[in-house]
């Protein structure tokens, strides 16, 4: 018997190419039995050592065990990134992960949704399960696409960076310097303000760190170094710091805690991080190049660094002067937009 019907419709294959190899499987149509009959007489005939590979019967959260164990356990916060990856499978049901699709994924995502979980936290979230498929079939540890490639992020509205004003940097610091508890604390806020670090970053500086005018982070997000020129002054206040009370502690709650003392008001979860949006849109209100904040911040991609840029001086300054309004407000005659490209189509022509 190679091919044969059973009782409940689905059909058998039973084939011996060669003595001793035997395989049996079970199909839902004769066309599939027939293909898997032909793979092995031929997969045998060029390699007589050659078996069917078993289906992959692995659950989601073995994969994202299998991802933390291969490649996981590299990245930075990678323990937390495990948690999060185990409870979102528990989630979705844990299912066999080769039967997951992305339709679960968005059933699933729109009860989340309806229940309160912010659409930034749901696309992370999606962003690291691809990240799980990508990871495993580029290393050849599953065999089948990811299941989610087609799945798009959420759709979120843009809300502007907060930063703080020249007034508002001055009541921080002032409040931070009062906080007699927490030495070195003010110190910190001064290097995010001056260097753009995150808090973390500039928390974890060392006297090794601190030379030559300059601070190098070393334990930064993207695990890469990177050194900020700063003052003189800054620079003796930490060598005087690191001198009297050594390493500075870990105080970002007490940021928190401080700042609500103030009369600044923030968006959730922007409180140590504002220093660091303060920095970027200082840096670029006052004509700093948009390239240079972009290696100072330490950004991989320049997508990140481009939120600021509308606040350059000159940012879309052309809206003013190519307006159709702009030539009639002055009492002049406005040119038609068949002589402007006329006019532009000459330049083009001339600068060819």
């Amino acid at each position: 018997m190679a091919i044969e019907q059973q009782a409940d419709g689905r059909w058998k294959v039973d084939v011996e190419p060669i003595k001793g190899k035997r395989f049996r499987k079970t199909f839902k149509t004769k066309g599939e039995a027939s293909r898997f009959e032909a793979t092995c007489r031929a997969r045998l005939i060029e390699t007589p050592n050659w078996s069917p590979k078993p289906k992959d019967r692995r659950r989601l959260s073995e994969l994202v065990t299998r991802y933390h164990d291969l490649h996981g356990h590299t990245l930075a916060d990678a323990a937390r990134l495990k948690q999060i990856l185990l409870k979102l499978t528990k989630d979705l049901g844990d299912p066999i992960a080769v039967n997951f699709t992305g339709n679960a994924f968005c059933e699933t995502r729109r009860i989340q949704l309806d229940n309160g979980v912010k659409g930034k936290t749901l696309n992370n979230r999606l962003g690291y399960l691809k990240a799980v498929f990508n990871e495993l079939h580029r290393l050849g540890d599953i065999d089948y696409p990811n299941p989610l490639a087609n799945v798009r992020p959420l759709r979120l509205q843009e809300r502007p960076l907060s930063f703080l004003s020249v007034p508002q940097i001055n009541e921080v610091l002032s409040a931070l310097d009062a906080r007699d508890t927490t030495p070195g604390i003010g110190l910190v806020a001064r290097v995010c303000l001056a260097t753009g670090a995150r808090w973390g970053e500039a928390q974890a500086l060392t006297p090794e760190r601190v030379k030559n005018g300059a601070v190098t982070f070393a334990n930064t997000k993207s695990r890469r170094t990177r050194s900020i020129p700063i003052d003189k002054a800054l620079e003796k206040q930490l060598l005087d710091h690191f001198k009297q009370h050594g390493l500075f502690s870990n105080c970002m709650l007490t940021f928190s805690r401080v700042l609500e003392t103030t009369s600044i008001k923030l968006p959730a979860g922007q409180a140590t991080h504002v220093l660091r949006h303060t920095f970027a849109s200082h840096f670029v209100m006052r004509g700093g190049n948009i390239l240079v904040l972009q290696k100072i911040l330490g950004h991989a991609s320049l997508t990140m660094t481009m939120r600021y840029a509308h606040l350059a001086p000159d940012h879309l300054q052309d809206a003013l002067t190519l307006n159709p309004l702009f030539d009639t407000g002055k009492g002049q005659k406005a040119k038609s937009p068949e002589i402007l490209l006329e006019i532009r189509a000459l330049a083009f022509r001339k600068w060819r």
